[in-house]
């Protein structure tokens, strides 16, 4: 994807926070132009008035969704709806689906299968078969800097804790991360087991919704890093990787 690639975000206004979206579009914004910014919900409910502080400032067009059945969210039929015509009547080559429900995931495999990138944010919360559908998906928590309050002397961070970062045990114990990070450094690799962190990374984005950010690391390195199951090596080509496995006596390696 380019910077001119055009990406419509849907908003589940009802099951995401306002708080996040100035994140959320700073993050799409990497991916190409968002073109299309919609926010479902009833806005008549009292629960979306931090929508409705936000909605003007950042371009969203709200679409109203009334709860015609009690106990029932016609938000979710709505966008479904939308995200179809979309499919068929405007150019996209993205679709960002901003909600913690699983509900979407069939919605996500269709635009997949149209050859559509899916970008998903959500909740902790958020089911793993949602996560796992999206080609990139985030969680809000670890998204964004610390809120603000303000005293005498002016804005000060709020007490907040930063993302859960997983310790190395927690690492080893995910055996689909680990392998997930260890087949596609071996797809990348060369005659002697490095692969360099940029085509693992493209490898990595091919099979599987991942982001490091979600396991509290800011780069994909510093999670390699942070296993304890790799080497890293900067040469003058950029950084590259091995599986310890494939370490020698006289590799060289450099943790």
């Amino acid at each position: 994807m380019t910077h001119d690639t055009s990406i419509a975000v849907l908003i589940d206004a009802d099951n995401s926070p306002a708080s996040k979206i100035e994140e959320v579009l700073g993050e799409l914004a990497k991916y190409g132009v968002i073109n299309i910014r919609r926010a479902y919900g009833n806005w008549k409910s009292p629960h979306l008035k931090g929508w409705e502080a936000v909605l003007h400032e950042y371009a969203i067009q709200p679409i109203q969704q009334f709860d015609y059945s009690k106990g029932k969210n016609a938000t979710d039929a709505a966008m479904i709806i939308d995200a179809m015509d979309l499919l068929y009547t405007k150019h996209l080559e993205g679709v960002a689906l901003v909600s913690s429900d699983a509900d979407f995931t069939p919605l996500v495999m269709r635009l997949r299968a149209n050859g559509l990138k899916v970008f998903g944010f959500g909740e902790e919360k958020t089911p793993m078969p949602f996560v796992n559908a999206c080609s990139h998906f985030l969680y809000l928590e670890n998204m964004g800097c610390p809120e603000l309050s303000t005293n005498d002397a002016g804005p000060v961070p709020a007490a907040r804790p930063a993302p859960a970062r997983k310790t190395a045990n927690e690492l080893k114990g995910d055996t689909r991360l680990v392998s997930l990070l260890r087949n596609s450094v071996l797809a990348a690799a060369d005659d002697e087991g490095w692969a360099h962190m940029g085509a693992v990374g493209q490898h990595i984005s091919k099979q599987a919704s991942f982001d490091a950010r979600n396991y509290g690391y800011a780069k994909l390195r510093d999670l390699f890093s942070a296993t304890g199951l790799f080497d890293l090596q900067t040469r003058d080509k950029g950084l590259y990787v091995r599986d310890r496995r494939q370490a020698t006596p006289a590799g060289g390696a450099v943790a």
